[in-house]
């Protein structure tokens, strides 16, 4: 370090500009980061960051930034507001608080959150703490909890694609997943880009020809929402040609013969009209699993989005465990675990109070005994907060979500939070769902807090910290204001500490949370094969094909196909109005879900919203290059540029999510324009087990504006 720089502080932390996990150099002089780089120590970037994680000093500075607690003044929605002290918001939030207490009981309270991160566990601690069943978010029946809460019954954990072994894998298959452009949970698209080094054939399951599919020895390019019907034809080629691990099947499965059985009706000659996927090309996708392993599989969000997305899961999930490789160099592993517990605080919610919970008769997978940290049905929840059925929510405190833009059907979303008594909303920046709260509180980015992950999620092979190097105004860390609620509201165990609990779970590595950051990140040494010893965590100590826990808890066993509710073979009426199919919700690299359009080098990599349309699609619209487009579904219309692509399928319209304008002044900050929520429902049939609604493979029209 030359002379210039003796005053600069170098604190290593973990970027959360999304919830990847790369670690991170802050260079910090006096009261301010003057630099954010990558950690080339970090075990799962190499020092490498994404435009985000480049622009995170852009984030920490940004004049947009919320930097003093908020009370609104005018009427809800109106855009009026004063500047409050921390004391009066606090006091104001639990005065509001006991009120509902009084008239509606504990439950008359929900606690919501976004794409979690740093806060992600804190946000059911805090409604078991409050006495209230109901705490979730819009992706934990649409975005990796289904895959989480299906592997724990299934595997009895979850698993991730081992990138580190003593080889690389042979086989990759990306199944609605494009993690070079979302890096999700700690499964980094560094390491993907590392892995196809070592020249690993690909499989890649995508209605968009993306980068990875041009690279795939086979590309199935699906019907948006058939994904169940695609994974049930690969399961039948592959047992119909007895190309499985006959032994490992025979040894540590549970339910093969009823398995094949099940899916004997599922060739790929019957999934090809419904997928869109050639039968060929199916078997040679099953047959290239087979061959080319050991496999891992890299699966996403995509398949979590339709009514039947617990068995579309369930049958995605079958084919690693066919191949034998599972929890080898290479393979699909089980990570080491190498955090404690973190305390949910599920002990201080009463049996009555869990009872209630929304979803919780009906969503078993989602809301009780299925999941190891049960969700309340968050439809059911805003349909609470409308109807007063079964009961009425009145107050929602939400962490980190700009729920208006987030859950699907943005109108009605507005309507159920209008209704309520008191609506609070922590975030860093004024979104138009602060625009409808009561108390809005400004909360620290992640340069300015102190927190551990283990990565990847629910593996916890690596443990990183971040630690807190700013203070930027009166932000406060999201932990930090929920721990002042319980103590003001008296609630048990509001006496605990952030960094007490920090300590406890870091508690396995041997260092408190001080050392762990002074040291940087922790590499847990893998161990294959963990099975061998205690069996999996199941209930007959196999993987299970037919699942006893399923079969329990009063759902189908085993895997089955379910068309969509509303797609062009259920609703052909519906489909001479709407022809395509609509897909959206693949990431754009310099945002994060409906976040950061505030940061102008990020926002020149995407000024506008796009549509992708094929060329041929295009033509028959008179639609050109860079005009705009209204797409329209049966709940409303939107606007967004048209790119032509012939990577997509010609009866797909791919529509960009999370669209709002934060440099428009109005309340609403232009959110009915071109938000891709506008044309999604969440309205029933749910998924039986898992509550989920359709989101993906919706029908649309296109014209030109």
């Amino acid at each position: 370090m030359n002379q210039m720089d003796a005053s600069v502080r170098v604190l290593k932390s973990t970027c959360r500009m999304c919830h990847g996990g790369c670690s991170t150099l802050l260079h910090v002089n006096g009261d301010r980061i003057v630099r954010i780089e990558g950690d080339p120590d970090g075990p799962l970037n190499h020092g490498r960051l994404c435009p985000m994680g480049h622009d995170a000093l852009e984030l920490v500075y940004s004049p947009a930034r919320l930097t003093h607690p908020l009370v609104r003044t005018g009427a809800r929605g109106e855009g009026k507001w004063r500047r409050a002290s921390w004391d009066e918001a606090y006091e104001r939030i639990c005065e509001s608080i006991r009120a509902i207490w009084d008239r509606y009981g504990r439950e008359g309270i929900a606690v919501g959150t976004g794409t979690g991160r740093h806060h992600m566990h804190w946000v059911p601690r805090l409604a078991n703490m409050l006495g209230t069943p109901n705490s979730g978010n819009p992706g934990m029946a649409q975005c990796f909890f289904p895959r989480v809460n299906i592997m724990n019954l299934t595997y009895g954990q979850f698993a991730w694609s081992d990138y580190r072994g003593e080889r690389m894998p042979g086989v990759l298959m990306f199944w609605g997943h494009n993690p070079l452009t979302s890096s999700p949970d700690g499964e980094i698209g560094f390491q993907v880009l590392d892995a196809l080094k070592a020249g690993p054939k690909l499989i890649v399951i995508d209605p968009r020809k993306t980068w990875l599919a041009k690279q795939a020895e086979v590309f199935l390019q699906l019907r948006p929402g058939t994904d169940d019907a695609l994974a049930l034809a690969m399961l039948n080629a592959i047992i119909a040609d007895r190309s499985y691990d006959k032994s490992f099947v025979e040894k540590w499965t549970y339910g093969f013969d009823r398995l094949a059985e099940r899916v004997r009706q599922y060739t790929p000659e019957w999934a090809e009209p419904i997928t869109w996927v050639p039968a060929s090309k199916i078997r040679a996708a099953a047959r290239l699993w087979i061959d080319a392993q050991p496999g891992a599989l890299e699966w996403g969000c995509a398949i979590e989005h339709t009514p039947n997305t617990i068995q579309t899961v369930r049958a995605i999930s079958l084919l690693p465990a066919l191949t034998g490789n599972i929890d080898v160099p290479g393979g699909w592993c089980f990570g080491m675990r190498g955090v404690g517990p973190f305390p949910f605080l599920p002990e201080v919610l009463p049996e009555e109070q869990r009872k209630k919970r929304l979803g919780a008769d009906k969503y078993r997978v989602l809301s009780g005994a299925g999941s190891r940290v049960p969700s309340s049905h968050m439809p059911s929840v805003f349909k609470s907060m409308r109807t007063g059925e079964p009961y009425w929510t009145k107050g929602f405190l939400i962490f980190g979500n700009n729920a208006l833009t987030t859950y699907a059907d943005s109108r009605l979303v507005r309507e159920s939070l209008m209704k309520l008594d008191l609506l609070v909303v922590a975030d860093l920046f004024m979104t138009p769902t602060c625009e409808l709260a009561d108390v809005v509180l400004p909360v620290a980015a992640w340069p300015e807090l102190d927190q551990v992950v283990g990565m990847p999620y629910f593996g916890e092979d690596v443990i990183l910290a971040q630690q807190k190097a700013v203070q930027i105004g009166e932000c406060k860390q999201d932990e930090v204001v929920m721990t002042e609620l319980a103590r003001r509201l008296d609630l048990p165990h509001c006496e605990d500490d952030l960094h007490e609990i920090l300590d406890r779970v870091v508690a396995p590595t041997g260092m408190s949370f001080k050392e762990l950051a002074a040291h940087g990140p922790v590499r847990l040494p893998m161990k294959y094969r963990k099975y061998e010893e205690n069996g999996f965590a199941t209930p007959t100590g196999k993987i299970e094909l037919y699942s006893t826990r399923l079969e329990e808890l009063g759902y189908d066993p085993l895997p089955y196909y379910q068309e969509p509710p509303e797609s062009p073979v259920s609703r052909p009426d519906l489909a001479e109005v709407f022809p395509y199919v609509l897909t959206t919700g693949a990431r754009i690299p310099v945002f994060y879900h409906s976040e950061f359009r505030q940061l102008p080098k990020l926002r020149r990599g995407a000024r506008e919203p796009r549509v992708e349309i094929h060329p041929q699609t295009a033509a028959k619209h008179g639609i050109a290059r860079g005009d705009w487009v209204v797409i329209s579904s049966p709940r409303g219309s939107i606007r967004q540029r048209a790119v032509l692509s012939a990577d997509i399928h010609p009866n797909v319209i791919h529509c960009e999510h999370g669209w709002w304008f934060p440099e428009r002044e109005e309340p609403g900050h232009g959110m009915w324009e071109s938000n891709a929520n506008m044309l999604t429902d969440q309205s029933p049939p749910y998924d039986p087990a898992m509550g989920t609604y359709q989101l993906r493979g919706l029908l649309c029209r296109i014209e030109r504006e």
